[in-house]
């Protein structure tokens, strides 16, 4: 299954990570030299949500900035109780 908001359409991206040594200028060094290079995946916060959608309360996958901003609207808690048996 896919990482990917079905709202805001985020979904795992790659870039690198870059690994340096040395002193920055700045601070009196000779500057920041880069030794090596890794590809790396930047994955986002994506949670599985019961939401409304359509007047149905479905199952779906949402970044957190979604749920934050209110782009979902949950469904009211159920409030049932079982009733009271008479003997």
């Amino acid at each position: 299954m896919s990482r990917v908001c079905a709202f805001t359409g985020k979904r795992t991206t790659v870039g690198r990570k870059y690994a340096r040594r040395g002193k920055a200028k700045y601070l009196g060094g000779v500057g920041r030299k880069v030794t090596g290079k890794t590809k790396r995946k930047i994955k986002p916060n994506v949670q599985k949500v019961r939401a409304v959608i359509d007047g149905k309360v479905v199952r779906v996958k949402v970044s957190t900035k979604a749920i934050r901003n209110g782009l979902i609207t949950k469904p009211v808690k159920r409030v049932w109780k079982p009733e009271k048996a008479t003997a």
